[in-house]
């Protein structure tokens, strides 16, 4: 949208409209003070709500013309920019924000400042409400286009969430050294058209190419820069109590889902007790299943509701339990007593190229090769080898119905509790 410096200010000319917002600031002293914060929160949360567009910043909406922002003030008017994007506006939201030279009618340079808001994966909150933009003005949103807007924007509609475009995100960012463990000798060897057709790069609305949710969450450095909920949270506490008092490691998990897999299981591995015993050889006993742990980890990280703001996998280690929380209710029609009978994805794409995933780690003790099952086989697993060491039966609990809550028990004999 608007490619050029030249077809921006040919735009400019024509004034507001859907897709395109001009504002002049004003300045007290080292401040921004006009226009007010919270109106241009609603303003910035009105287009995305609506579809792509462009703020300009330095030009009079009325006459049309580029005041330009005075060069002293740039840095000033960024951080404005960004605060207004990560304070007031929930979930923050994500905008380009460049510093353009353009060249005015009477032949000055003035500086301006462009912000592109792409239509956004969730619906966003203002301090005046829920807005959407018509034509060149906001609306609060009616209680049925909201819940409609929800609808539309959640993983119900006919392109689930983990395929949507991240239009925020340049293509770049997702690596060949993280996409090519996907490639065989029957892909494409053009790389675009192979991530196309992989579905880790999409088209958007506007014919734009860019990362897919899940080309973010495989094959990106750090999938956080985009989906600020993409980690897992993993601490290890001595006893039985959820106290920072007795935590002894904790560690936030981050990277591509197949590395944050691994290190997850590394970090109950490594934090984990092992007892003894003479039968009359000495048998180890670890106090977890080691590929339970696994097949629990990859089903939080799998089946979890990456659209759910401000949520993590947890990962809590106790002396007598292990505790693992992911986001999002159980999908489709499934039950807790349904789990281990059952098989439903709620991001397809996702599951499906986890399961191209080879796994890396080195004491892993199932008999597959890649990440995820096809057959349904983990919250079995799950359930019999953790039931068989510690004799107790793994629960899983929903909460609030946002939360699902695996609860693994230590093994027999119990581990001291300190």
């Amino acid at each position: 949208m608007f490619e050029t410096t030249d077809e921006l200010l040919k735009q400019i000319r024509l004034g507001e409209d859907s897709s395109l917002e001009l504002k002049n600031l004003e300045y007290k002293s080292n401040q921004v003070s006009g226009p007010h914060r919270n109106s241009m929160a609603d303003e910035l949360a009105a287009m995305a709500n609506a579809a792509n567009g462009v703020f300009v910043i330095g030009v009079d909406d009325k006459s049309r013309s580029v005041v330009g922002i005075p060069e002293e003030k740039l840095d000033i008017v960024e951080t404005w920019i960004r605060g207004i994007c990560n304070d007031l506006i929930k979930p923050q939201l994500f905008c380009r924000i460049r510093k353009i030279f353009v060249i005015t009618d009477d032949e000055i340079e003035k500086i301006i400042i462009r912000i592109d808001v792409p239509k956004s994966l969730y619906v966003h909150k203002s301090p005046g409400g829920y807005f959407h933009r018509i034509g060149s003005s906001k609306r609060e949103m009616a209680q049925d286009v909201l819940a409609r807007l929800f609808q539309q924007r959640s993983q119900a509609r006919m392109i689930r969430f983990d395929e949507q475009s991240v239009t925020t995100a340049s293509r770049n960012c997702i690596e060949k050294k993280f996409w090519g463990k996907f490639r065989t000798r029957l892909s494409p060897s053009n790389d675009e058209e192979f991530l196309l057709k992989l579905k880790l790069l999409t088209q958007d609305e506007d014919g734009k190419i860019c990362p897919s949710v899940s080309g973010i969450l495989l094959a990106s450095e750090d999938p956080r820069e985009y989906i600020t909920n993409a980690f897992i949270q993993a601490v290890a506490y001595r006893g039985i109590q959820r106290n920072a008092a007795y935590q002894i490691d904790a560690k936030d998990i981050a990277g591509p889902l197949d590395a944050q897999i691994s290190d997850a299981f590394k970090f109950v591995e490594k934090n984990m007790k092992v007892s003894a015993v003479k039968e009359p050889g000495r048998r180890d006993i670890p106090q977890f299943s080691m590929q339970a742990v696994f097949e629990a980890v990859v089903n939080a990280v799998a089946h979890r509701d990456y659209s759910i703001q401000g949520s993590k996998v947890r990962l809590h280690m106790f002396s007598d339990r292990l505790e693992l929380f992911s986001p999002g209710a159980i999908s489709n029609t499934m039950t807790i007593d349904s789990l281990s009978l059952r098989q439903a994805s709620r991001n397809e794409l996702l599951t499906s190229l986890l399961a191209r995933c080879p796994i890396t780690v080195d004491n892993y003790q199932g008999e597959r090769k890649y990440i995820m099952d096809r057959r349904g086989e983990g919250v079995p697993i799950i359930l019999y080898e953790s039931e068989v060491l510690s004799g107790k039966r793994p629960e899983y609990r929903l909460l609030d119905g946002a939360e699902l809550m695996l609860t693994i028990f230590a093994a027999n004999p119990p581990f001291d509790v300190e």
